[in-house]
């Protein structure tokens, strides 16, 4: 049976994360889903949280799908809360996948400096005063939480894509 990897990118908006998911898709010949990317194609708008929910309920079983078949999956959700991260790992661990958390820790100010500097590019802008909102709601993930993941594996190791 193949055993699939699943990748999770945490942080913030203007972290990384979807430059990131990209060269690791590419790195890894791995499948990527990044909400913002489909919502701005299928011209939804970023703010639309029913929307955005139900596209990434939908991502997620895709997810399981291909993790059951020994894919490589990164996810490019953000994922802010601790038991969302908790869910999918636990989730994809009961399917034999190894799964790896990247958290992009990027001071408040640089986050301000990209989002500004992406207008534009969306649907929608981000401004300082959305990054501000979403601090409260944003989990961290602490050291304890970042031991419970499998390490990165490189094309060619172990859990990453042949």
């Amino acid at each position: 049976m193949a055993v699939g990897r699943l990748i999770l990118l945490c942080g913030l908006p203007g972290s990384g994360k979807t430059t990131l998911a990209r060269r690791l898709a590419a790195e890894l010949d791995a499948v990527c889903f990044s909400p913002d990317e489909w919502l701005t194609r299928l011209g939804v708008g970023l703010f639309d949280e029913p929307a955005r929910d139900r596209l990434e309920r939908q991502l997620w079983r895709l997810t399981q799908d291909l993790l059951r078949r020994g894919l490589t999956v990164i996810l490019d959700f953000g994922l802010w809360g601790r038991s969302e991260r908790d869910e999918k790992r636990t989730f994809a661990r009961k399917l034999g996948a190894f799964v790896e958390l990247h958290y992009l820790d990027v001071p408040f100010e640089e986050l301000v400096r990209r989002v500004e500097a992406r207008e534009g590019q969306f649907t929608v802008s981000l401004t300082r005063a959305h990054l501000e909102s979403y601090l409260p709601f944003f989990q961290a993930p602490d050291e304890e939480e970042l031991a419970r993941y499998d390490k990165a594996a490189a094309p060619g190791e172990p859990g990453a894509a042949d």
